[in-house]
């Protein structure tokens, strides 16, 4: 059992490697890059969110972007009352879970780690400077939250909406190549 379990974790590594190689092939690269300025989005979560959406330009405002992953709560209203309920849930579960992963970093103080420095090394001061807005807000954003009372997943259901919407704005600053249809779509072994 313990050599199973040694071996499927390196075949995890393999392919998070083999991941990491491909995907600077892809056209959505400048974007995966510039989304992990952020806290809570490392390469997987960056790789999976933009697979799942595309291009998120094409989301005129974030809270449509937020619609369409189901991070906004379904409304029941009648004349004059308007009730807010529980999430919609209705959109892109893999995205939203991802996102929702991503935001149980914001629990802890706004700080720039060496590993988020080197992340940042190479991107222009704009995306850096959404990176630590966006961090610091969530952060205290986060921490006020809790002290309400509210529930945690309530609260980082609530951050990963609010994160999705600087992600939107970094990728507004990035210029994606038009796709090449001559261009090869690469496999990756499983």
């Amino acid at each position: 059992m313990i050599q199973t379990i040694i071996e499927r974790m390196k075949r995890v590594d393999r392919l998070v490697n083999e991941l990491g190689h491909q995907v600077k092939q892809w056209r959505y690269y400048p974007v995966v890059k510039a989304i992990q300025a952020m806290r809570g989005v490392r390469m997987l979560v960056a790789v999976g969110v933009i697979a799942e959406l595309g291009d998120l330009r094409r989301f005129d405002h974030p809270r449509k972007l937020m619609a369409y992953l189901g991070l906004v709560p379904s409304e029941s209203s009648s004349g004059d009352k308007r009730r807010l309920g529980k999430l919609t849930k209705c959109g892109n579960g893999r995205a939203r879970r991802l996102l929702i992963e991503g935001a149980q970093t914001y629990k802890y103080k706004a700080n720039i780690s060496t590993e988020l420095q080197k992340r940042q090394e190479g991107l222009s001061k704009e995306i850096v400077d959404i990176a630590w807005q966006a961090q610091l807000r969530l952060c205290r954003r986060y921490q006020r939250l809790m002290n309400r009372g509210k529930h945690r997943n309530l609260v980082v259901a609530a951050i990963a909406r609010e994160m999705i919407a600087y992600i939107w704005a970094i990728s507004r600053e990035i210029v994606i190549m038009p796709l090449d249809p001559r261009a090869r779509v690469a496999r990756i072994p499983a």
